[in-house]
């Protein structure tokens, strides 16, 4: 399964930000000139990333604590508000390049928040809103999940830079905040919340396409591949077993003519997402999980869209237009490179 942007070696880099000090930079009236420009909130996909400082990643921070707020109580969308230093130390960078530039991580805080960025480092409007919220100068990375008040929905979020945990943390606080919470953004938070902890299963079918449909539709299933076994067509299941335990993987397999199957198995890649591969789908990059839900989908004659992001969604659009049926890595490649690739 795909990493999700761990950063190598953070905690090194986080020891000795702090023995060095994080407020490398000196000069406050520097670090203004850094400063990015007001970066106005959309609800409109857009392929293009923001041209930014890196310490900010991707996302379209708004700039102005108040009118952010003032935003959230228009939308009833909760503020995620990061509060960062520009310019920043080797852990801020780090983020700014690993998690705030996970592509999902970024549609996911545009679509259900409101992202506005403090600087830690500058005097100003900034400031007061440090010393409002207790939060120190010249510090690492911190992230706070408001609601339209500017109360805390759940615990500040500091010394984590992992996108599984801030794609966690955003569930939470939609779920706490009664927000509809999206079918794509449920998914790919449980396949990066569950790295590491998943099972694997293999099942035999009369046709691994078919099986591979079927199987790929099941609520626990986060990675699906077509394949061969003793002489048969199978399909290997990655599932998480605290959504669905084996037993019951078992019994969905039967419904669809599947068995399961102890044998030493080879992944056949030429029929890997069968149902998607000569689509237009097939050029929207995808994780792993989301790739076998749409290649279920589209077998079933399902519209796939709520499987994919904002972004997900206007590449598929485009793809439509274009034709292009050229394969984004169909869940396979590393999500950032793919997505560059198909935004160029």
């Amino acid at each position: 399964m795909r990493r999700w942007g761990r950063l190598s070696a953070l905690g090194t880099l986080v020891a000795v930000c702090t023995a060095m000090g994080c407020g490398a930079w000196s000069d406050p009236a520097e670090a203004g000139k850094r400063s990015s420009p007001t970066i106005p909130h959309s609800a409109s996909p857009d392929l293009s990333w923001p041209d930014q400082p890196e310490e900010l990643g991707r996302v379209r921070w708004m700039r102005g604590f108040e009118q952010a707020k003032a935003q959230a109580q228009a939308t009833g969308k909760p503020l995620l508000v990061l509060f960062d230093e520009v310019p920043g130390c080797s852990t801020v960078l780090a983020y700014g390049n690993g998690t705030l530039s996970d592509p999902l991580v970024v549609d996911a805080i545009e679509e259900s928040f409101v992202p506005v960025v403090v600087y830690n480092n500058v005097a100003g409007p900034d400031r007061k809103v440090l010393n409002a919220y207790g939060e120190p100068t010249w510090n690492n990375p911190v992230v706070r999940i408001l609601d339209a008040k500017g109360d805390d929905v759940v615990p500040r979020l500091a010394g984590d830079y992992r996108s599984s945990t801030l794609l966690s943390r955003m569930v939470t606080a939609l779920q706490r905040g009664n927000h509809a919470i999206p079918d794509w953004l449920a998914l790919v938070e449980r396949e990066a919340r569950t790295e590491g902890q998943t099972e694997t299963a293999l099942y035999s079918m009369y046709c691994f396409w078919s099986g591979e449909e079927h199987l790929g539709a099941n609520e626990g299933v986060l990675s699906t591949t077509p394949g061969f076994a003793g002489g048969r067509e199978v399909v290997e299941v990655v599932y998480d077993p605290k959504t669905t335990s084996r037993a019951t993987l078992d019994a969905y397999a039967a419904r669809g003519n599947a068995t399961p199957l102890d044998a030493s198995f080879r992944a056949s890649a030429k029929d890997d997402r069968y149902r998607i591969r000569r689509t237009t789908w097939a050029a929207v990059p995808m994780t792993p999980a989301q790739a076998s839900r749409v290649n279920a989908a589209v077998g079933a004659g399902e519209d796939p869209s709520r499987w994919l992001s904002p972004r997900q969604r206007a590449l598929h659009e485009r793809a439509k237009v274009s034709g292009q049926a050229t394969s984004a890595g169909l869940g396979r490649e590393d999500l950032r490179r793919a997505f560059d690739k198909a935004i160029r």
